[in-house]
């Protein structure tokens, strides 16, 4: 999926203080606290129901906030959320979630072209400037040879590469991800969280919600650990991703070791068959020796 095509964005900073969320009467997130940098991937992972999405979302103004504030950058520095209109926000801020429509009788570039919708005044057609950051986008997530095919066609992980794009196009110096590699098979899947590196290391702010803990490892500068709503443990992943948190968050037994090489983090669950595995394993090196 990567290119050479050169990587560039505007650098910015999200941050949400002390946010308070709902779903109707009752209260999902509690008093969660984040920041996004320029040149940082910070990973928000945890259970099913911890609030992780929930929370992404309201930094996305996708969410109601019932306490706390979110803060974002623009051309005139930091603003309440809040106050800016759609277009403004769009241009500082852009997200890949999980809830999307799906389009029908239109061609990938076509969606793609939506990305550049905050960039265009109401009448106008596409720039130079908005068919270069098509173009661009396209090659990023390796459909530029797909643009002409309709939408309709597409498997689940062509389609997810497509909202991608649509997020790229829009050449915000923040991008907000809600489990960008779901429906991706194992290829897409390394790609998509290379881009999100090659995105930080040109200075984009990125938050993103994953559920593999492997891959928050292979990616994230910070970790954010949410369980009930809470942040549980916050900082680098080798901070966070410790056996002693995950099987309390995640409530059965999971070990982590460090590679001394790399420093990198892996993740082991422990399930109730790990222990026949662990024989199946050592049986089949006995017969092999």
């Amino acid at each position: 999926m990567r290119t050479d095509a050169e990587i560039t964005s505007t650098a910015g900073e999200l941050r949400g203080d002390a946010l308070a969320l709902s779903y109707g009467r009752t209260r999902v997130v509690h008093d969660v606290s984040l920041h996004l940098r320029p040149g940082v991937v910070t990973a928000l992972i945890g259970p099913n129901g911890s609030g992780k999405s929930t929370a992404l979302r309201a930094l996305a103004r996708l969410h109601r906030i019932d306490a706390g504030v979110v803060h974002v950058d623009t051309p005139a520095g930091p603003r309440n959320a809040e106050t800016l209109s759609a277009k403004e926000f769009a241009k500082a801020v852009a997200m890949l979630s999980q809830s999307r429509p799906h389009p029908s009788g239109l061609e990938v570039r076509d969606i793609v072209a939506h990305g550049r919708h905050p960039h265009r005044s109401r009448f106008a057609g596409l720039s130079d400037a908005d068919r270069a950051a098509i173009d661009h986008a396209l090659r990023l997530t390796g459909l530029l040879t797909m643009e002409h095919r309709p939408v309709d066609e597409l498997s689940g992980g062509e389609l997810q590469r497509v909202w991608l794009a649509t997020a790229l196009a829009q050449g915000t110096g923040i991008l907000l991800l809600d489990e960008p590699t779901n429906h991706l098979d194992l290829r897409y899947q390394v790609e998509t969280l290379d881009l999100i590196c090659d995105l930080a290391d040109h200075g984009t702010a990125v938050g993103v919600v994953l559920h593999d803990l492997d891959h928050a490892a292979l990616v994230a500068d910070e970790v954010l650990l949410m369980s009930r709503g809470r942040v549980h443990a916050k900082g680098s992943p080798a901070e966070v991703l410790t056996g002693e948190n995950l099987t309390e968050v995640y409530e059965f037994a999971i070990e982590t070791e460090v590679d001394a090489a790399t420093g990198r983090v892996r993740v082991i669950p422990r399930g109730r068959h790990h222990a026949r595995a662990a024989a199946r394993s050592r049986h089949l090196h006995a017969v092999s020796a």
